[in-house]
């Protein structure tokens, strides 16, 4: 289990960042969202390379995914990992669901 962040960098390119609970006593405190909706997605479903539509909180509850770069390295997600999604302009990333998955979305406010 981990918190990850995803956002655009100055290259125009998604980049994945961990954030340690130690180094972000931020993520500690209460967060503002807009609401919370949770997503199931089969297993096999694979999404090219896009942006975010929206800054997000994603929590995996089942299941496993893959975030592609594109620098083509391939980060892997699974239950228990806390993704804050940034990355709403730009190249953006893809998307496999490995397993069937159930995540929980928290989007934020504009």
């Amino acid at each position: 289990m981990g918190i990850y962040r995803m956002y655009t960098g100055d290259d125009n390119e998604t980049h994945i960042e961990e954030l340690p609970l130690s180094a972000h006593s931020e993520l500690g405190e209460l967060q503002t969202v807009k609401g919370m909706q949770v997503q199931q997605n089969p297993g096999g479903r694979f999404l090219d390379f896009h942006p975010a539509p929206n800054r997000r909180w994603m929590v995996t509850l089942s299941g496993d995914l893959e975030i592609g770069l594109g620098d083509g390295t391939v980060h892997r997600f699974g239950p228990g990992d806390v993704r804050l999604i940034e990355d709403v302009t730009g190249h953006g990333h893809t998307t496999r669901y490995v397993t069937d998955h159930t995540s929980m979305l928290l989007p934020l406010p504009e």
